[in-house]
């Protein structure tokens, strides 16, 4: 094969959805695997759902998961070449040559007609199939028409997908479809072959939604006289009820995941292997990723996303990072959360406590808010923990720690064991009352470091607060 040119072309009709992101994946890395050319084509004939918004959505994923593109929207100036609204008369100049041929012809009936043949199929329970009635009628270009594809009566086309094998399609089950609306704006699959061939597209990748779109491509390419690509059709992203992804399986737009906290190489990695695997390797950074890809290893068996499992690929990467990558990373989120974070030393400090602790940057907000806003006591830890029997450990704690020159590790730590020594009780006895006055509940990092991040006026106050609110 020459050096593989490869296409994504989503619909501007929504955010860019995971398994077209993984489409989209799979394309650029067999291109930058191969030397090859990742076109990004933007197939906007949809003009009542298609938006701008909706278009920058898709390049803002496409570019925050890192897969930059060869060709299209955003290259070679300020007026992309890559639309399809862009390119009308393209389509109508080989729909025109097809009917020239005799193999597309107008078809002048009204929808009233068609919805009547509809409804009588349905009564009759059998499917609609248009039954030729334009075929022999003579061209009138002044008459209101559509373009059909003449498709051959007899016969079947057949190709061999790389991923699903050999599929043959009888031409009985197909029916002369529309190519080109009245309008001049083109039907998916002829605006698909078109854009295509003057693409020079020579593997498609894509979903397995549009196998049963692929003989009637293959049909088009054959009438206009062209080479037909290789498919490739890629196996579905489904939930967990084994139905096809949606929303009601949680977030299934690449950005909402990015507004999560997830980062674009633990999504990278997450989504390759949903369909692909090399042998037993579970993280991938994408130079690997390219290093060994191929369409070979991708599965014929629909992928069953996994929230949790994307999570824990995220958690990896997330452990990965220093403190001080982390920091830039997560400030951000605590801003957006209205929390009033700093790059600094404070806010390393807890992101290095997080990393172990947390799957997401945005979990790091969730989990961390009270080192930047005041806490809110959880009633059960209270009522269990802040009591008349702790009272006197807290005001010991919180008395060693006032005089403490500095809030050094050793020192804390050893505030911490000398009181429980003295108590003759378990660690948990005089750290567990603490935690609960100092982050509001009874899950947190180590003492030692929340004490050292909330710094010793914070953790004095906090403790002050507490005594204050026991009775007695």
């Amino acid at each position: 094969m020459d050096k593989p040119r490869v296409r994504f072309a989503p619909s501007p009709t929504g955010y860019l959805h995971i398994g077209g992101a993984r489409t989209a994946l799979f394309n650029w890395l067999w291109a930058r695997r191969n030397g090859g050319t990742f076109v990004l084509r933007i197939e906007d004939t949809d003009r009542e759902r298609s938006t701008q918004l909706a278009v920058d959505a898709i390049l803002d994923g496409l570019r925050w998961l890192g897969l930059d593109w060869d060709e299209g929207p955003g290259v070679g100036g300020p007026h992309p070449p890559y639309f399809q609204t862009e390119r009308l008369d393209l389509y109508k100049a080989h729909a025109e040559r097809l009917i020239r041929e005799g193999k597309a012809y107008a078809c002048y009936c009204t929808r009233e007609e068609l919805d009547a043949q509809r409804k009588q199929a349905e009564a009759q329970k059998r499917q609609f199939r248009y039954p030729g009635t334009c075929r022999d009628a003579p061209y009138d270009p002044s008459r209101p028409h559509v373009i059909r594809f003449r498709v051959p009566d007899a016969g079947a086309t057949s190709w061999n997908d790389l991923v699903k094998g050999v599929i043959s399609t009888p031409h009985d089950t197909l029916q002369d479809e529309v190519i080109l609306r009245g309008d001049g704006v083109p039907l998916y699959n002829f605006g698909a072959v078109v854009d295509d061939i003057t693409m020079e597209i020579n593997l498609v990748g894509r979903g397995d939604d549009h196998v049963n779109n692929t003989a009637r491509q293959i049909l088009m390419y054959e009438a206009l006289g062209y080479p037909v690509p290789t498919f490739a059709h890629f196996p579905m992203i489904l939930g967990a009820d084994k139905a096809r992804l949606s929303k009601r399986h949680g977030a299934t737009s690449v950005t909402a995941y990015r507004d999560m906290g997830f980062l674009p190489q633990a999504v990278v990695n997450y989504l390759v292997r949903l369909g692909w695997s090399h042998g037993d390797q579970e993280l991938f950074t994408l130079d690997e990723l390219v290093r060994y890809f191929d369409l070979k290893d991708v599965g014929a068996t629909a992928g069953v996303f996994n929230p949790e499992k994307m999570a824990w690929v995220n958690h990896e990467w997330l452990k990965r990072l220093s403190p001080e990558e982390l920091a830039k990373l997560a400030l951000p989120h605590f801003r957006a959360a209205g929390l009033p974070a700093e790059d600094d030393e404070k806010l390393r400090h807890v992101c290095a406590v997080a990393r172990e602790r947390a799957r997401t940057l945005g979990e790091y907000v969730q989990q961390f808010r009270y080192f930047y806003a005041p806490i809110a006591l959880d009633p059960k830890a209270k009522a269990k923990f802040l009591t008349a029997d702790t009272k006197p450990v807290l005001q010991a704690v919180r008395d060693a720690i006032a005089a403490l020159p500095a809030l050094e590790t050793q020192a804390v730590e050893q505030v911490f064991h000398g009181e429980a020594e003295r108590r003759g009780v378990g660690l948990g006895k005089v750290a567990q009352p603490v935690r609960v006055a100092l982050t509001g509940g009874t899950a947190s990092p180590g003492m030692y470091d929340v004490v050292q991040i909330l710094g010793k006026d914070e953790t004095l106050r906090r403790l002050d607060e507490a005594l204050h609110g026991i009775a007695g």
